[in-house]
């Protein structure tokens, strides 16, 4: 294995290689098309990371978060369309879609109620917002779940359904 290095300002690739245990040529031949010297100019930020590039990371890497962290920080329509997804347990994941369904399910008569005529009205607007916040509240912890089970099966401890 090869020198470890003591470079202080590293990025998130870097880091994550070396949390995984890999030098750049063990990482280059996991990822089997990117070389060692483009791995060296991704983390010492002298080329631009490309999407497949992640890919290969995270799956090389067994860490599916750096797909999230790329799609909120390096992408530009990701930057708008995806939330970032924070780590978290399988118990706090799980109380926070249980919460969120439950308001949900307080808040579906009046969603039907907004809904009925085709049009938000004035003095619905408020209303529909918090739906709206829910519904995104909902998807994140949705998200987050699903990182979740990326990291499980990456880390070998549940079996991929397929």
């Amino acid at each position: 294995m090869g020198r470890k290095s003591i470079k202080a300002d590293k990025n998130i690739y870097f880091r994550s290689r070396e949390e995984a245990g890999l030098t750049r040529a063990e990482a280059s031949e996991a990822m089997v098309y990117v070389s060692e010297s483009r791995i060296d100019k991704i983390e010492n930020d002298r080329t631009i990371v490309q999407p497949s590039d992640v890919v290969a990371m995270a799956s090389a890497y067994k860490k599916p978060s750096l797909c999230n962290y790329y799609c909120t920080h390096e992408c530009r329509i990701g930057q708008d369309t995806v939330a970032e997804i924070h780590p978290s347990n399988l118990a706090e994941l799980s109380l926070g879609i249980f919460n969120s369904l439950n308001a949900l399910n307080a808040q579906k008569d009046r969603l039907m109620e907004i809904a009925e005529d085709g049009t938000i009205r004035d003095d619905e607007a408020e209303d529909f917002i918090k739906i709206q916040e829910n519904l995104n509240k909902i998807s994140i912890t949705i998200e987050s779940l699903k990182l979740w089970i990326s990291q499980a099966v990456a880390d070998g401890k549940i079996k991929p359904l397929n």
